[in-house]
């Protein structure tokens, strides 16, 4: 499919990550009118998002990403499970409000992980929907996983096993930054193998909100897909109008490129 396009809504971008379970609703349907004039333009479209103030609260309280660790894990799995699952019911019907035939695709009904990766999942309704110009939304997610129990799949995680099977032509990252920053604030314009020994001294891990891992974790997620792959990977600031529609079409974009 040589004109898909992956795009990632960051949590802390579509939702208020300092009030739990609050999602950031003019955002999300600016940036889903963005996809939908893309998408008039050609590109086929695979969504992804993080949880933000959802699944994260209730998945830092149960610490389902450490596994099965106590009597309250099982629990854990469920309350997670269904958190995630109200962000993305609300993302999914925002977009089909402005005109994206959006479906919802649930990693956990079918993917199973082993220690915290991906090692099986069935994509083929996901490669049906794409076919069909249907926008599938995955969504960061808690997996039973054969290792440790259950864990929790980020959306970096999903892309990380789709894109081999998929091969979009592009990755785009969109978070509330502009792209990853150096230490004076300003934008790295572009990340290789080649350089990230520099910049990664300039980027934090994760924090006590982000149970999938800060943007040290992402970049380095990123830049083992760049091998994987040969999508261009960028990531760009959401909360600039029209900067994820440009870099979903290949135009200039506020952001980094990671290759």
């Amino acid at each position: 499919m040589s004109d898909l396009v992956f795009v990632k809504l960051g949590g802390s971008l579509i939702t208020d990550k300092s009030k739990p379970y609050t999602a950031r609703l003019k955002t999300i349907a600016r940036i889903a009118n963005e996809l939908q004039e893309a998408s008039w333009e050609g590109a086929r479209l695979l969504v992804g998002h993080g949880g933000g103030s959802f699944p994260h609260t209730s998945a830092a309280k149960y610490r389902t990403s450490d596994g099965m660790i106590n009597g309250e894990s099982v629990r854990g799995i469920a309350v997670v499970q269904g958190d995630a699952s109200k962000l993305n019911r609300i993302v999914v019907e925002t977009f089909l409000q402005e005109g994206l035939n959006a479906v919802s695709v649930q990693p956990s009904a079918n993917a199973v992980a082993k220690n915290r990766k991906i090692v099986s999942w069935d994509v083929s309704a996901i490669e049906q929907a794409l076919k069909h110009e249907v926008v599938p939304v995955v969504y960061g997610d808690v997996l039973f996983d054969l290792g440790q129990g259950c864990c929790i799949a980020s959306t970096e995680e999903l892309f990380s096993f789709l894109a081999p099977k998929l091969k979009p032509k592009r990755i785009v990252l969109a978070a509330r930054v502009n792209g990853v920053l150096d230490g004076e604030g300003q934008t790295i314009p572009k990340i290789t193998s080649e350089n990230y020994g520099e910049v990664k001294k300039h980027l934090k891990g994760s924090d006590a909100t982000d149970v999938t891992g800060g943007m040290r974790q992402k970049v380095e997620f990123m830049l083992e897909l760049a091998k994987k792959t040969k999508a261009k990977i960028i990531i760009v600031n959401g909360d600039v109008p029209d900067n994820v529609e440009n870099a979903v079409k290949g135009l200039e974009a506020i952001g980094t490129i990671i290759e």
